[in-house]
């Protein structure tokens, strides 16, 4: 039975079907929304929001679905007591590592067992709010869309944390500080930036950029009580690497997340201080990444007071979500492409095959857009052509290093 299940979790043909469900219930998500967008927004924006909140749930967690129950992953969670009874209560500026390929899908499993992943939102650039699907859903849920000419993002990023903030539900908002994915060329021009500026290079991460972190906290302070870190580590020596492909093919991965809580009204009031804040917590967490790889641990040697280990349980709704759309979608989309196929017409057959071709490319483009081999060299040119991180929209460094944890 596991044999044929193997088979059946590494089958292209399961996977297009998968393909073809998640694109085709993400097209109806749109539709519905640009429909709420522009009927329902208008007169009530709180109502809006509040279905917007289940339509993004039913979206997402469909990815959430092939983590969970189809590859069986399993992501350990680091967290005092104290700190797990604000998760999901309040609104939250999350700051994480941004290291693998299936780190933002990771995210989402947390997110879901705390039960806010349709209110989860990204600071993201300003050209994927046009990608069909994921796209046109972030912008129909007001992610922050930023154009990297700082000028133009102060007055983007102040103007979108106003209107989401003042959502019904908690909201977690995601800053990936470092800018861009971690990859060896963009940690090698990283390392040269700082040797060259007299800073502390990072093993880990790449220097964070912390403009849109302190552009961002004047408007956070009234309405979002905390920001959580996140720090995300996989074992280099894991036989299953974090990648879509393996999720897809059913493969588990283990994963460790350490979380961790920081009241805003303790974070440094000044520009200047909450930039020092920022770089000082990128050393910890470089400390606790460090300390993860060499010791399996991420408290053994980062000087982090240590957290308990908790082990959040997959949720029935993705299953019944994802079957559900399944079902709904797959079987118009399967008969009619049935019928094409098997018209005896030379034009419907090639309508029915160009189709399906149609949603293996998007399969294939999707899969081949979350590779580290596919990030973009964007935040490497910047710090080879010595362009200081201060000039993006998230970051300025500071020289002091503390142990302390915060």
């Amino acid at each position: 039975m596991a044999g044929v299940s193997s088979v059946l979790k590494q089958s292209t043909l399961v996977h297009l079907c998968f393909a073809i469900s998640f694109f085709t219930s993400g097209l109806i998500i749109n539709t519905v929304q640009c429909i709420l967008y522009l009927g329902l927004k208008p007169f009530n924006k709180h109502l809006y929001r509040t279905i917007g909140y289940y339509l993004c749930y039913s979206f997402y967690s469909q990815l959430v679905f092939l983590a969970d129950w189809w590859s069986d992953t399993k992501l350990n969670v680091y967290i005092s007591d104290e700190d797990m009874k604000y998760c999901g209560m309040e609104h939250v500026l999350l700051l994480m590592n941004h290291t693998y390929e299936i780190d933002w899908l990771l995210g989402w499993m947390f997110c879901e067992k705390v039960r806010v992943l349709g209110n989860c939102k990204a600071y993201a650039k300003k050209v994927i709010q046009y990608i069909p699907t994921i796209g046109w859903a972030w912008k129909f849920a007001e992610f922050v869309f930023l154009e990297r000419s700082f000028e133009k993002d102060r007055e983007i990023i102040g103007r979108q944390i106003t209107e989401i903030l003042d959502y019904p539900d908690p909201v977690w908002l995601l800053l990936n500080a470092e800018g861009t994915r971690f990859t060896e060329q963009k940690h090698e021009a990283s390392v040269k930036f700082a040797q060259e500026k007299g800073m502390v290079p990072l093993k880990h991460h790449l220097i964070p950029r912390t403009k849109g972190f302190t552009a961002s906290l004047p408007f956070l302070r009234e309405k979002c009580p905390s920001v959580l870190d996140i720090q995300l580590g996989i074992s280099k020596d894991s036989k299953v690497k974090p990648t879509i492909f393996n999720i897809l093919n059913g493969k588990p991965i283990e994963a460790h997340m350490c979380v961790r809580r920081f009241p805003t009204a303790t974070l440094p009031e000044r520009e200047e201080d909450a930039a020092v804040w920022l770089q000082d917590l990128y050393r910890e967490k470089d400390r606790m990444q460090d300390s993860f790889h060499r010791t399996g641990n991420f408290f053994t040697d980062s000087g982090v007071a240590e957290r308990p280990k908790l082990q959040l349980h997959r949720r029935p709704t993705t299953l019944v979500n994802t079957v559900s759309w399944v079902v709904a979608t797959l079987t118009p989309m399967m008969y009619y492409l049935m019928k094409l196929l098997f018209s005896g017409e030379i034009l419907y057959f090639s309508i029915g095959a160009g189709i399906i071709f149609a949603f293996y490319m998007l399969m294939v483009k999707a899969i081949g857009m979350s590779k580290i081999s596919k990030a973009s060299s964007y935040g490497a040119e910047k710090l080879k052509n010595g362009h200081s991180p201060t000039h993006e929209p998230s970051s300025t460094p500071s020289e002091a290093e503390s142990s302390k944890d915060k």
